[in-house]
């Protein structure tokens, strides 16, 4: 049985305390179908949400099975299945691949034929057997849907939370979907409380609970709804509702409602009797032990979650997946590999320049000499500058790579991650999987980019430093705009950050013009782009280092403290994905 005793939910609003669910009390038996209806703004889904523990309750207490959930831990992942408002499967990705991955994530599963019954079991149920192969971006609403369910179902929960999940369907598919709710909670003992804003199929609900102002107004038999509200159509209730205050509807409500759970305890037994309703002979301390008879049998132990590396390998799967079936990703992910090294070779030759040294000797005429000397430092200053140019212009084009591989990698898919990690999925795992996946990218990226410009315009010092500086600047801006796409609420905004973040890094490297010294000192630590210039020009031979330095004002660091910046660089980034990918950030 779920309870809910004088449960609130309060805000701060304007510096006062608000209640949007204000002191709710009442009982779901097993094997239960209840709609939680109301206005708009009355408080149904932050209910919902403070029963699945996403909203922590701010009074009173919340019991299932016997068990204080305030007091003695939360569902766990298999108990309780929540299907939200917004999709939770990936377009590219087909049903059956959807299901199969909510199942490898969710539940730890035997073998591969325990995987595949699993699989088609909830399919069945679900009515999705016969468009299985089928993408989700080509399903209709009523089918995302019946997905969304399937894919909360591989895991058996006992309580299934919907929150609007018949908005926006037809009046026939809506229905279907009821139906679909209705047998579902005639199945083990499952109670299934569905929000929703419509009137209409009421009669194929257990009990009906009105909200009115994040109050309970009314939770009974369907049947007795119109005449508790004095109507004649239920589509008169709302406007009812607002002819007094929510205080009052409660205080009413508190007066009769034994009288309604008594018909609704009727009701249930007459059900159980006719064989119309399945509840599994489970004991749950708190429950009325008054089903039958016989000795209860022991609840089912819960399903155990997979273990971290399990979770790894279908998020690697599944990523990759989606990655080579995402054919605009992938056109342009080949795009820069070709273009951008092309860019930087359009300059080489005038790097490639050979670089004379000033003679030693004295020449007689002074005027040749000058000549000659002012020749010398022409060409330095000529290649010095397309040295430094060349290695700037990788070091932006990969922090612009960087940018694009990560800004949106968590923040345009946070609502559906904030769905499986309330599933049960590891926020280590998931983060772990977008780690090994941009790993990949910034490997081929970098090691391509260094490659295919020193073959066509050889580095003048040591290449494997300067590959190496390559590869940390574009794993640098990754992590620090992964970082970003995890704390940024939307992939917008994300987006919009890390762009503003690569556009800085030219005219702050100091590189092109010297920054005053008094706002270079504070801007430099922050600039990955200098550091992996800087350590590149370090890594050049002494006559092309001396060139770069003969034009170049900014003094370039040391070796050691490139890399150990960039390195720096790429933990803060990796320590903020982090950080937001364990924050809870549903919407």
């Amino acid at each position: 049985m779920l309870e809910l005793k004088d449960v609130c939910f309060t805000i701060q609003k304007e510096g006062e305390s608000v209640n949007l669910v204000d002191h709710a009390s009442l009982k779901v038996p097993r094997g239960h179908f209840m709609a939680i209806v109301g206005p708009s703004g009355c408080g149904k889904t932050t209910l919902l949400k403070t029963i699945a523990g996403l909203n922590p309750e701010s009074g009173g207490a919340l019991f299932w099975g016997g068990r204080n959930l305030s007091e003695d831990g939360d569902f766990e992942p298999s108990e309780i299945g929540y299907v939200p408002q917004f999709s939770i499967a990936y377009d590219p990705l087909t049903v059956d691949e959807s299901i199969e991955a909510a199942t490898r994530l969710r539940v730890k599963t035997r073998d591969a034929e325990d995987l595949d019954h699993r699989i088609d079991r909830v399919l069945e149920e679900t009515g999705m057997t016969a468009i299985a192969d089928r993408p989700v971006k080509v399903l209709s609403g009523g089918q995302k849907r019946r997905l969304g369910l399937a894919m909360e179902l591989v895991s058996d929960p006992k309580l299934l939370l919907c929150d609007e999940v018949t908005s926006g369907l037809d009046p026939r598919s809506e229905r279907e979907i009821v139906r679909l709710l209705h047998d579902l909670s005639r199945r083990d003992g499952r109670i299934v409380l569905s929000v929703t804003h419509s009137l209409a199929h009421l009669e194929l609900y257990d009990s009906i609970l009105v909200l009115h102002e994040g109050r309970v107004a009314y939770h009974g038999p369907p049947e007795l709804v119109t005449h508790y509200f004095s109507v004649d159509d239920t589509e008169e209730i709302y406007p009812k509702l607002a002819t007094q205050p929510s205080e009052r509807w409660m205080t009413s409500w508190s007066k009769h409602q034994e009288a309604y759970y008594e018909k609704l305890e009727r009701s249930r037994r007459r059900a159980i009797e006719a064989g119309a309703l399945h509840v599994p002979e489970i004991h749950d301390e708190g429950d009325d032990a008054d089903d039958d008879d016989e000795k209860p049998s022991p609840a089912a132990p819960a399903l155990r979650t997979p273990g971290f590396f399990n979770q790894l390998s279908t998020l690697l799967s599944r990523r990759w997946r989606i990655f080579f079936r995402d054919r605009g990703q992938v056109f342009l992910q080949l795009a820069i590999l070709i273009c951008f090294p092309l860019l930087v070779i359009l300059f080489s030759d005038k790097a490639n320049v050979p670089i004379p040294s000033l003679s030693d000797s004295k020449l007689e005429n002074t005027l040749v000499e000058m000549k000659e000397t002012a020749s010398v430092y022409a060409t330095w200053a000529k290649v010095g500058s397309a040295i430094s140019g060349i290695i700037m212009f990788q070091v932006i084009l990969l922090s612009l790579m960087g940018s694009n591989n990560s800004a949106r990698e968590i923040a345009g898919e946070r609502q559906i991650y904030e769905k499986e990690k309330f599933g049960g999925l590891r926020p280590m795992a998931y983060l772990s999987s977008k780690i090994v996946f941009l790993t990949c990218l910034v490997a081929a990226q970098s090691i391509w980019m260094g490659v295919f410009v020193n073959f066509f315009g050889p580095f003048r010092g040591e290449f494997t430093q300067h590959l190496v500086f390559l590869l940390l600047i574009n794993g640098a801006m990754t992590a620090v705009c992964l970082g970003i796409s995890a704390l940024m609420r939307t992939a917008e905004q994300a987006s919009l950050l890390s762009i503003y973040l690569v556009g800085f890094q030219l005219p702050l490297s100091g590189a092109v013009l010297a920054l005053p010294s008094h706002i270079e000192q504070f801007t430099r630590p922050f600039i990955s782009a200098f550091w992996a210039w800087s350590g590149s020009i370090e890594s050049l031979e002494s006559k092309a280092a001396f060139a770069v330095d003969s034009v170049i004002p900014t003094q370039p660091s040391s070796h050691d403290a490139c890399l150990y910046t960039l390195l720096l660089h790429v933990g803060v980034g990796l320590l903020a994905a982090w950080i937001g990918a364990r924050r809870h950030q549903w919407d």
